[in-house]
């Protein structure tokens, strides 16, 4: 990571425990741990019991993702109407993030549905930036 200002605790405490299966596999290296960090507290952030924590959320993208990165990816959701992050206009039940095909590269899948038929599936790449391992781009590589 760059260095940036650290990302403030959350505002407000949530009172919502979850049974998603959240996990982190092909733990090899600190960019897996990096890319689930972000995700699951983005992910909480804006499921948070009493509402979206939009200030969490914000900073999170401050502290996570590079500057020319952020802008275009509020361009990205203002044409499509969903949150950039997450590619999707709610929050996944289930998350799980892995090693992609290269080392600037991790897969995050999500899970949409909570169990229910049919369960919808949005893999993701999240791309870093090489030096500071920055968030660089995310885009979906499928969904199902």
């Amino acid at each position: 990571m760059a260095a940036q200002a650290a990302v403030p605790a959350p505002a407000k405490a949530s009172a919502k425990t979850s049974a998603a299966l959240r996990s982190v596999s092909d733990f090899n290296g600190d960019v897996v741990t990096q890319v689930a960090d972000f995700y699951g507290a983005y992910v909480d952030a804006k499921d948070d019991a009493v509402g979206p924590d939009t200030a969490l959320a914000k900073a999170l993208r401050a502290h996570y993702l590079t500057p020319a990165f952020a802008k275009r990816l509020e361009a990205w959701e203002k044409k499509n109407k969903v949150d950039g992050v997450l590619r999707a206009q709610n929050v996944p039940v289930d998350w799980t993030v892995s090693e992609g095909r290269n080392s600037r590269e991790i897969v995050v899948t999500h899970a949409y549905g909570g169990g229910e038929s049919p369960t919808v599936r949005t893999n993701l790449v999240v791309e870093l930036e090489p030096v500071f391992g920055d968030v660089t781009d995310v885009r979906t590589t499928s969904a199902h």
